[in-house]
């Protein structure tokens, strides 16, 4: 494929969507040469510096790099929420009154609901009524939630302050995405969303880790409070530095009026609620009746639909569901989905089995992750800096480097199960880190790629809730084919590992298929970008 058909188009070198009227031009294929330029937009005028769209005016933001790493910071602490706590469960059940078996259940499931559920109104009113402001509400809000996760003084207090902090998680994550949209252009967007790849990667693998030193340093019964309290000085840094550097809306765009669309906003939430529930609580609701949600989902999701195509002749929707006619946007969402669904799995099950099954500490077990996190957060940079050469052909070869990876982890469980294995899994971790560092951060540079600025928000808050789905999704299949096998060998984590991760495997082979796939109808078709 020539380079030229394999470089993302820039959103703003492509006619951009007007709410009203215009909504079904944003997709259109685009063309390297836009047949008239674009009228000034909202997003156009909460740019001062200009829209970087081609236009001669256009001069970055001298303090992007800085806002990226207070983007990253602030996005961090809510990434690292979902895996930190992963290792803390045993140190609450024992040291907190009232941490019922359902109780901890709903401190996992319950962030992750309200997490999801948040995603696409938060990137919503992001665009809408600004993005620092909305990041900034967000952060103070999760930093509060941590707080009073820290001081609980029992079990019912820890899972309402964990619902917050899934609230507030989910309004300030799509801020971050955004924001690299509206402040970087070009290779420099690539390297941006690389180093927020390597956040998720490091964050997500590192969590664990952290919350073992922690738990290590203040003991059992209290250390697990310490694992929330971590949260705090980052949270207020943030706070104080994001007021500094990062961009302010526009006096022309202040005033200026926008649909909120409470109905759409409303059916997809019932939608997302109504997906995730039932796989997070996979373990804890035993009926079958818990599928019939699954059904619910489907018909919210489409009023939705009905709704949204509805409203957009008049009005702005939440979501322009003409970006899903853009292969870039729709095959990302959908391979963000099912690698998720593939790579979480891999830490909540292997740090049961070194925990429960071979005993390991807190720390230790925690430990175990460094190498993902290691060549994740390397190879997350590297492919932010070269996916404009090389398209999704990148995340085919990430995605064969995580199959590799991951079947690596499963022969080592299955020779070598023992004392030692956390030695044994450091090769195949890193080899499995180093694919997904080549898949996540590259994914989410081609998925925005054709997305206009202004609609930022909304559509990273969608690749976010794909995420979401897939994890809980994959966690779900995954634990239930694990504890399945460990129940039927009475304990033998040697086979019930495996077992599961295969059921991971298999998710990340369908992300493989999918990219693949793509690839090769981006040849036979000539079109620019293999996205």
């Amino acid at each position: 494929m020539a380079a030229e058909h394999r470089k993302p188009v820039e959103p703003d070198g492509a006619p951009s969507v007007a709410h009203h009227g215009a909504h079904h031009a944003a997709t259109a294929a685009p063309t390297a040469t836009p047949p008239e330029a674009p009228k000034d937009t909202a997003s156009d005028r909460a740019r001062p510096s200009g829209d970087g769209g081609g236009r001669d005016d256009y001069q970055p933001d001298p303090n992007r790099w800085k806002a990226l790493v207070i983007c990253l910071l602030g996005g961090g602490i809510v990434l690292l929420d979902v895996s930190i706590v992963n290792v803390a469960l045993e140190s609450i059940s024992s040291g907190l009154p009232g941490a019922s078996p359902e109780a901890v259940q709903w401190i996992l499931s319950g962030y992750a609901l309200a997490f999801g559920l948040l995603l696409v109104p938060g990137g919503r009113l992001g665009d809408a009524s600004g993005r620092r402001r909305m990041f900034i509400v967000g952060v103070a809000l999760f930093t509060l939630a941590s707080a009073l996760c820290g001081f609980a003084p029992n079990g019912l207090v820890l899972v309402i302050a964990r619902l917050v902090q899934g609230f507030a998680g989910g309004l300030l994550t799509p801020q971050v995405t955004a924001l690299i949209q509206q402040l970087f252009r070009g290779k420099e967007r690539g390297t941006a969303f690389g180093l927020f790849g390597a956040t998720v990667g490091i964050a997500t693998a590192i969590g664990p880790l952290v919350g073992g030193l922690l738990i290590t340093a203040f003991g059992t019964e209290n250390g697990w409070r310490f694992v929330f309290f971590v949260n705090l000085p980052v949270g207020l840094v943030t706070i104080l530095l994001s007021f500094r550097y990062l961009p302010a809306t526009a006096k022309a765009e202040r005033g200026r009026k926008h649909d909120f669309d409470p109905v759409g906003i409303v059916l997809l939430g019932a939608a997302v609620v109504a997906l995730l529930l039932p796989f997070v609580q996979s373990e804890e609701w035993k009926s079958n009746a818990k599928w019939w949600l699954v059904v619910a989902a489907v018909v919210f999701a489409g009023l939705f639909v009905l709704w949204e195509r509805r409203y957009a002749r008049t009005k702005e929707p939440v979501i322009d569901l003409g970006l899903f006619r853009r292969r870039s946007f729709s095959l990302g969402v959908g391979l963000a989905t099912v690698y998720f669904a593939g790579f979480t799995p891999l830490f909540f099950v292997l740090t049961l089995a070194l925990q429960s099954g071979l005993h390991y500490s807190a720390l230790l077990a925690g430990a175990s992750s460094v190498p993902f996190a290691i060549g994740s957060g390397v190879a997350s940079t590297i492919g932010g800096r070269v996916v404009s050469r090389f398209g999704r052909q990148l995340i085919v070869f990430g995605t064969i480097l995580v199959l590799l990876g991951l079947g690596g982890v499963i022969w080592v469980v299955a020779n070598h199960y023992g004392p030692s294995l956390g030695w044994w899994l450091v090769v195949p971790l890193l080899v499995a880190g180093v694919g997904s560092g080549l898949t996540i951060s590259p994914n989410q540079t081609l998925t925005l790629s054709e997305v206009p600025v202004q609609q930022g928000g909304s559509a990273g808050g969608l690749i976010q809730v794909g995420a979401r789905v897939g994890s809980a999704i994959g966690i779900a299949a995954v634990g239930s084919v694990f504890y399945s096998a460990i129940a039927s060998s009475k304990g033998d984590y040697a086979q019930g590992l495996p077992l599961g991760l295969g059921v991971s495997l298999a998710f990340v082979g369908a992300a493989l298929l999918a990219g693949i796939v793509d690839v090769v109808v981006g040849r036979v078709r000539g079109t620019q970008a293999s996205v």
